[in-house]
């Protein structure tokens, strides 16, 4: 029941958006002011589960419904936001508060949620992680993450694998960009292989776009312009958000190159791992991420932690802070960068 605490972010994020004024901020001082600091005192876990706990775990549907509950929460939260940003006469300094609050909930509850459900078999839940992504324009995400970033994270191929040195600012340019990008190029190679018109309903790429057009129309013909610049500029500071989880995720780390020519196969020493204890419930184990790149079919209530992988000195908030302060952040890791 502990993952119950990822609903925090939710509700601390409408709290603040109810209330408005400087509540708006109530959910960025809790994840970027409350939450690192908590965790610098909290203790680390690192154990790992048993055979008969992870046999257990695994047939817990609940791990399941904890997910599934995402949707209306995330959805749920959209129309409220909507709704009191249509009805009210709120300040800039207001409004900036509730999109940063909507975006945060759309990174923590929407895109990373759908990233754990995009992984998974079922079509019912992979469907389900696609209708998390649309608040944030990111459905392209599905295709570039499952058939590009897991291929080529930790080389030069991959956009959403950071560079020693590169800034985070830098970094957003690169993968936003290029992973949309990727992701026609990917969907192109598909259509060609299974020889898919571009018309068709298995391009995904094509019903993606459609989509989000389709929300985004949808939303400014149901609430207004005023309401629609709320759910872009919120919509943005989601993807911002996974795209800042990006950055620590595999800062620096590279893949060896083989006699053959070829990268080494991915392992768990080219993603950092963190196992402070917040991040890890209220992220639902994405910070676990060597596991989950190890072994990406392994479900998040099950994901271990490995001696052999580089760890962050911090956990994944308090982390993204310091990624936002350049030299602050390439002080603290550069030196932590494996060796080759």
């Amino acid at each position: 029941m502990k993952y119950l605490l990822a609903y925090s972010i939710p509700f601390f994020g409408l709290l603040g958006i109810y209330f408005q004024g400087i509540w708006s901020y109530t959910v960025v001082i809790y994840v970027f002011v409350l939450i690192p600091i908590l965790e610098l005192f909290l203790p680390i876990d690192a154990s790992n589960y048993s055979e008969n706990e992870v046999e257990s775990r695994l047939k817990n549907k609940l791990y399941n419904s904890l997910l599934y509950l995402n949707i209306p929460i995330v959805y749920g939260c959209l129309y409220f936001t909507f709704n009191l940003v249509k009805s009210k006469e709120l300040t800039y300094f207001e409004l900036i508060g509730i999109i940063l609050s909507l975006g945060i909930i759309l990174g923590s509850n929407g895109i990373n949620v759908a990233h754990e459900l995009g992984h998974r078999k079922l079509l019912f839940e992979r469907l389900l992680g696609k209708l998390l992504l649309i608040p944030s324009h990111y459905t392209h995400f599905f295709i570039e993450h499952n058939h590009g970033h897991h291929l080529h994270v930790s080389t030069p191929e991959d956009p959403s694998t950071a560079k020693y040195n590169q800034n985070l600012y830098s970094f957003w340019v690169q993968s936003v960009t290029g992973t949309y990008v990727k992701a026609w190029q990917i969907q192109k190679k598909i259509n060609s292989s299974e020889k898919i018109s571009f018309f068709s309903l298995r391009n995904d790429m094509l019903w993606f776009t459609i989509i989000q057009i389709c929300y985004l129309l949808l939303v400014f013909n149901l609430f207004g312009l005023k309401v629609l610049l709320v759910a872009v500029f919120s919509g943005i500071t989601g993807f911002l958000l996974l795209e800042t989880i990006n950055y620590i995720e595999h800062y620096g780390l590279q893949r060896k190159i083989l006699p053959s020519g070829r990268f080494e196969r991915v392992t768990e020493k080219h993603s950092w791992n963190s196992n402070h204890v917040l991040g890890r419930i209220i992220l639902y184990e994405l910070t676990r991420h060597s596991d989950h790149h190890f072994k990406s079919s392994k479900e998040y209530q099950i994901l271990e932690h490995h001696e052999e992988s580089p760890q962050l000195p911090y956990g994944y908030p308090a982390s993204m802070v310091l990624s936002f302060i350049p030299p602050l952040w390439f002080a603290l890791m550069n030196n932590k960068i494996p060796k080759q």
